[in-house]
C-alpha cells in the first residue's frame, strides 16, 4: 500500500503529536492536514504536557472544528519506572486540576533530569551528545536555530541527536540500543499506570492503554518475571477504560514478530470483552519531515467513523 493510501486511510487517529512534545508538526499545521485529508475527528495526545488550550486567541476545539475537524485533546502518560513503552493516554480531564498539575509537573522535572543524564553517560561511553548543543539548541525542519526549555525535552529528542551524531542509523535504532543496554536505560520517576488511570477517573476523564504490544511479552515486575498479558490484566482490574488495537507496530520499536493485523485480532479477542471500547491511532509524528525509514502517517491507523461515534470519546 503506497504513502498516498495509507494517509487518512481511517478518518479518526485518537493519538497524534505535535511539536509541543515530539512531534515535527505544529498544532496548527496537523489539523490544517487533517482537514485537507477530510478526517473527521482527531486527537493530540502530547506527551507529559499540558494539553493544547488555544490556537490564535481561540480555543483549540473551536479553531479545529472550523475547519471541520472533531479536536481531542489529550495527555499521554509516561508510565512505568521499570517497564518501558507503558503509556495510558487521558481523554476529556479536568485539565484544570491539581492533582493533574501536581503530576505534569513532576514528569517535567524528572525528565529533564534522567535526559541531561543520559546524555553525559553516553558521552562518557564515547558517543558524544552535548545537553546544551544538541538538544536545548537545535535546528527545526525548515534549518531555523530554536532553543527548548529544559522542562520541554523529550527522550525522542535525544535518539535523534544520537543518529544526528552517527551512532546509531536512525531514532529508533538509538532507542533500542539505550533500552536494551542497562548502562544506557537509566530510570526516571514515571508514574505507575494503575495511579494513571486512578488520576484520569478523578479528573473525570477517560484511560486509554496506547500501543500494548510495545511492552515486552516477558518483563520483570518488581524483581518478579511476568508477561505482559498478566500486566494488561491488572490495568484492567484498576478500572482500564479502552485499549488501543489498531497502531502502526511496523513502523516502531516493535520488537515482535506479529503484524499489525495480528496484533489488532489479538487484542480484541483477548481484551475487547473486558474494556468499554477499542480505540486506534496512528502515533504521527510528522516523520516525514526528517530523515526516516519508518514513516507513520496521519490516518494510517485508528477508527472508522462508526467506531468512533460508538466510543466514549464521541
Amino acid at each position: 500500500m503506497s504513502s498516498n493510501e495509507l494517509e487518512g486511510r481511517f478518518p479518526c487517529d485518537l493519538h497524534c503529536h505535535t511539536t509541543r512534545s515530539d512531534g515535527n508538526d505544529t498544532p496548527e499545521e496537523l489539523i490544517e492536514r487533517a482537514a485537507s485529508l477530510g478526517m473527521h475527528a482527531i486527537a493530540i495526545t502530547d506527551h507529559d504536557i499540558d494539553p493544547l488550550r488555544e490556537i490564535g486567541g481561540k480555543p483549540a476545539v473551536q479553531y479545529a472544528a472550523e475547519q471541520g475537524i472533531k479536536l481531542l485533546p489529550g495527555y499521554e502518560f509516561s508510565c512505568d519506572t521499570l517497564v518501558d513503552d507503558v503509556h495510558i493516554c487521558g481523554y476529556r480531564m479536568d485539565w484544570d486540576h491539581a492533582e493533574l498539575a501536581a503530576e505534569i509537573q513532576a514528569a517535567k522535572e524528572s525528565k529533564s533530569n534522567a535526559y541531561r543524564a543520559l546524555c553525559e553517560k553516553l558521552t562518557e561511553l564515547g558517543m558524544p551528545v552535548d545537553w546544551e548543543r544538541d538538544i536545548l539548541n537545535y535546528t527545526d525542519p525548515e534549518g531555523n536555530p530554536r532553543t527548548r526549555c529544559p522542562d520541554e525535552v523529550q527522550r525522542k529528542q535525544v535518539f535523534e541527536a544520537m543518529a544526528a551524531r552517527g551512532h546509531a542509523p536512525g531514532w529508533s535504532e538509538a532507542k533500542l540500543m539505550v533500552r536494551d543496554n542497562p548502562t544506557l536505560n537509566l530510570p526516571r520517576r514515571k508514574i505507575d499506570p494503575v495511579d494513571a488511570i486512578r488520576l484520569i477517573h478523578t479528573c473525570g476523564g477517560i484511560a486509554v492503554l496506547a500501543h500494548p504490544y510495545l511492552i515486552d511479552e516477558m518483563i520483570d515486575v518488581e524483581g518478579r518475571p511476568s508477561t505482559r498479558h498478566a500486566y494488561i490484566e491488572r490495568l484492567i482490574d484498576a478500572g482500564l477504560d479502552g485499549i488501543e488495537a489498531r497502531y502502526t507496530y511496523d513502523k516502531t520499536s516493535y520488537k515482535g514478530s506479529m503484524t499489525p493485523e495480528a496484533i489488532e485480532a489479538e487484542v480484541r479477542s483477548r481484551y475487547g470483552d473486558q474494556v468499554t471500547f477499542i480505540s486506534g491511532g496512528s502515533d504521527y509524528h510528522a516523520d516525514h519531515k526528517k530523515a526516516s525509514a519508518k514513516v507513520r502517517y496521519l490516518g494510517e491507523c485508528g477508527l472508522t467513523v462508526g467506531e468512533f461515534e460508538a466510543t466514549p470519546l464521541a
